[in-house]
């Protein structure tokens, strides 16, 4: 038998372990390696903000842009066509993404500056997605990505040529859009902190009264929203006749009504916030000269527009001007329950302070809305469409704050107390000044006064107090003396 040999592997020294990379910091409350992972490996965190923030500008920006090649194509074999080159179009749908975040655009040498917020919508959904589908929840990342929207934005306004002001205006409007829009997908991110816990150790310098006045707007803004989201459904479904009429009326073949139908939707988010303005009172125009509010209309010329054919009118509303008010007045009620539910009061005074805090942010957040929705849309008349910003945040602000305090004041017991207390007051220092004749004769009676008010007679004297006047007998007894000399 032979001698049979073994072999043994040796396994290989371990290696020494890499020192562990120092931590950054991130918007996340546990850090999982899952969810610090870049988009590429080994690439720092702010690389996968600015990866989606490209991806997010690019995605909204071949949304118009593709369409509007599509159509240059399809109408090439038009006469009216000849000469115009390819770029045309796609400088028309750039044009239309730069006006979606606040850079005016020039059609045919006249200022057009009534954002399409439909299109701002789709720039904020894109950038939403794209960070959370490959973001990197870090400051850094969310840093990176809103400046690289910002310059994106900068160099598309560049192409299109504008200067000056656009740019200025480019560069603000990218960093609203592509922070706003990266912020919240980050968020969004699988293992992320809420919104609530990032922005808490500044709630936390805000008195707390403040804080759920703020809430309170926020509801209520979201609210009236959705009130006039719905009274354009109404008023749509109430004018298709009108509607249809304008489309017959404008002959557009298969593309042409495609394209309308666009940038309608392009629009439609400014309808409803000029909806908006009509339910708060002050009401919005539609060209100088014209106002629609529910209190009173002035129309005029309109631009053959389908959309416009739902504008609200006396005839389509059919009812009362009063009745929209009352709408914002419940949502206000609906706000001061919240309040009521989530303010812990200590004071009768931290409920006013949170109602005040509630009619301020609703002031600035219905302002900002409407101002957003406002604009110029052609020459002449058409220089002047939307609501005024103040007088329709003043208006829903003074309704809001009326329904909120019929809600939210007579379900505190404090305030109860605190106003019995002062109407009690009131009350007794009033009655004396309106005591009746009787009351003033039985308060003469109770002190012991006879007769009519203001006779101070003396009373009679008590039957202790009467002084004896019996006759007292007098006895007359001899007086001592020098006695008489006796008779000689």
């Amino acid at each position: 038998m032979g001698d049979v040999s073994s072999t043994t592997t040796r396994s290989p020294a371990p290696r020494p372990s890499a020192a562990p990379r120092p931590r950054r910091t991130t918007l996340l409350d546990d850090v999982r390696p899952e969810v610090l992972r870049s988009a590429i490996d080994g690439a720092p965190t702010w690389v996968s903000g600015v990866l989606s923030a490209l991806q997010g500008a690019l995605l909204s920006l071949l949304c118009l842009v593709l369409p509007a090649l599509a159509a240059f194509v399809a109408t090439s074999a038009d006469p009216t066509n000849d000469g115009v080159p390819w770029t045309r179009a796609a400088h028309v749908g750039a044009s239309v993404w730069l006006l979606a975040h606040g850079v005016p655009t020039v059609v045919a040498g006249v200022p057009v500056t009534l954002v399409p917020l439909g299109v701002t919508a789709l720039a904020l959904f894109t950038a939403w997605a794209s960070a959370r589908r490959s973001g990197t929840a870090t400051r850094a990342a969310h840093g990176a990505g809103t400046a690289t929207y910002a310059a994106a934005t900068l160099l598309v306004a560049l192409l299109v040529g504008a200067s000056g002001t656009g740019l200025l205006l480019a560069v603000l409007g990218g960093a609203l859009v592509g922070g706003a829009g990266t912020g919240l997908g980050l968020l969004a991110r699988p293992g992320a902190r809420p919104l609530r816990e990032v922005t808490r150790p500044a709630w936390r310098r805000v008195p707390a009264p403040l804080r759920v006045g703020a809430t309170g707007a926020v509801l209520a803004t979201a609210l009236l929203v959705l009130v006039a989201a719905l009274l354009t459904v109404v008023w749509v479904v109430g004018s298709m006749t009108t509607v249809a009429d304008v489309v017959r009326a404008l002959g557009l073949d298969a593309v042409g009504g495609g394209v309308l139908a666009v940038a309608q939707l392009a629009f439609l988010p400014d309808l409803v916030l000029w909806n908006l303005a009509w339910a708060a009172g002050p009401g919005f125009a539609v060209g100088a000269g014209t106002t629609f509010s529910p209190l009173a209309t002035v129309t005029g010329p309109l631009p053959a527009v389908p959309m416009l054919g739902a504008l609200p009118t006396p005839d389509l509303a059919g009812t009362p001007g009063v009745l929209p008010l009352l709408l914002v007045v419940a949502v206000g009620a609906l706000a001061g329950l919240h309040v009521h539910r989530r303010l812990v009061v200590e004071r009768a005074r931290d409920l006013l302070l949170a109602l005040a805090g509630l009619a301020v942010a609703v002031v600035l957040l219905v302002a900002g809305l409407v101002r957003a929705s406002a604009g110029a849309v052609g020459p002449g008349r058409l220089t002047d469409v939307g609501g005024d910003p103040w007088a329709v945040g003043g208006a829903a602000a003074g309704l809001v704050l009326l329904g909120a305090v019929l809600a939210a004041a007579p379900a505190e017991p404090r305030v109860r107390a605190w106003v019995r207390g002062v109407v009690a007051g009131a009350v007794e220092r009033v009655r004396p000044c309106r005591a009746t004749p009787a009351e003033v004769l039985v308060a003469a009676s109770a002190e012991g006064v006879p007769g009519r008010p203001g006779d101070e007679r003396p009373a009679p004297p008590a039957a202790s107090d009467a002084v004896d006047t019996q006759a007292v007998p007098v006895v007359d007894e001899p007086v001592a003396g020098p006695a008489a000399p006796g008779p000689a």
